[in-house]
């Protein structure tokens, strides 16, 4: 089998009402999706997404006539285009469709099938009075959520928090985002000092919170394991590290007790499989970000269910804002947790996809601006 064609194509979804992400001052008023179609000899078609593939045009020649199994060289090249160009890592999530396809397998399978489930985290993305939501999701079956910090004075965060413990006792794990790890372009406010992420952290740590995500930088290493050998709330984060040996110098240190690199954004199944088993091997939790579209949360639901010893998976979600029907716009099957709680990865070959033909037409575009109206929610 070599491969003979990779195709781009790009989606943009209206938002109406916005998106009005807790990280972003600019409400979202457009959804853009970027899907890689990989075409082969045999008739066997790969897709992947959830990244803009900015800058891999180009660059196809690198891969065509090549065997779609040799995953290492592959990535390796998609590692190089990241350094010069930007993060393709979608043609990554969609060799492995590839690859489950060909064998008649599906990709949590072929990355060694500890589960072909996990239990998900409903994952919020505005900032609003979250206690009747969180109500709600005990009713859908949840068993954990997560409240994104990011009102101007962080007592009023952790009111939010405090509300929504009273709200649903002992019925909900409860995770917090302080979003304070990286920045959109335009955000040119101060982020926490270790000081006041230890102040916070401790105030969380007495309403029993399961962990605290990105309490500070993402680059202060050395400061986040400060913080975590001060306090008993585990601290998660490296959702936007982008580069293997981030994770590596960040496990060196003990920075983290949960490490969650994103397959779409940051070395694809391939490579974050192996930071996975690096942390996993120190004794932290792998539970990777998904907040990109339905097939990224896919591509990291197939690996999380294999090999990953954290009992949640993150799940996008928060209606009617950011609903399955926006996430998934491109997909036939919106994807959603069983009356138990749990994602469970699809039977099919490869990532288990079913792109809705009618919707590929209707909101495919020749190119996008990627601003304020184009951006993928992370």
């Amino acid at each position: 089998m070599k491969i003979t064609s990779i195709d781009i194509k790009q989606y943009l979804l209206p938002l109406e009402p916005p998106f009005k992400a807790a990280w972003d001052p600019e409400p979202r008023k457009k959804f853009a999706t970027t899907v890689v179609y990989v075409h082969t000899d045999e008739g066997i078609t790969g897709v992947g997404s959830g990244d803009l593939m900015m800058g891999f045009e180009g660059n196809e020649h690198l891969f065509i006539g090549q065997d779609p199994f040799a995953i290492e060289r592959h990535a390796q090249v998609i590692d190089n285009i990241d350094f010069h160009y930007g993060r393709c890592w979608p043609l990554d999530l969609a060799l492995w469709d590839l690859m489950g396809k060909a064998t008649g397998q599906p990709v949590y399978k072929l990355l060694g099938g500890r589960s072909n489930k996990i239990l998900a985290y409903a994952s919020t993305g505005e900032i609003v009075t979250p206690e009747e939501r969180a109500v709600g999701f005990v009713e859908q079956g949840f068993k954990a959520m997560k409240i994104r910090f990011h009102h101007k004075d962080v007592r009023d965060d952790i009111k939010v928090v405090e509300a929504v413990r009273k709200a649903v006792g002992d019925k909900l794990e409860i995770m917090v985002d302080a979003n304070q790890g990286w920045k959109m372009p335009w955000d040119v406010e101060s982020t926490w000092d270790l000081k006041m992420a230890y102040q916070v952290a401790k105030e969380l740590e007495s309403l029993n919170v399961f962990w605290l995500e990105e309490p500070l930088p993402c680059h202060q290493f050395d400061l986040m394991a400060k913080l975590r050998d001060k306090v008993g709330i585990r601290i998660a984060g490296g959702e936007m590290n982008r580069n293997w040996y981030d994770f590596r110098e960040m496990n060196k240190v003990g920075a983290l007790d949960v490490y969650q690199p994103d397959v779409a954004l940051a070395g694809g199944i391939t490579q974050t499989k192996k930071v996975a088993e690096l942390v996993q091997g120190s004794g932290a939790w792998f539970s990777p970000h998904t907040w990109t579209n339905g097939i990224g949360l896919l591509a990291n639901l197939h690996l999380a269910a294999a090999i990953s010893n954290c009992p949640y998976l993150e799940f996008p979600y928060d209606p009617p804002a950011w609903s399955n029907d926006r996430r998934d716009y491109i997909q036939k099957d919106r994807l959603m947790i069983d009356s138990d709680g749990y994602l469970v990865a699809p039977e099919k070959p490869g990532l288990g996809i079913e792109l809705d033909e009618e919707a590929l037409r209707k909101y495919e575009i020749r190119h996008f601006y990627v601003g304020e109206s184009g951006n993928v929610p992370v």
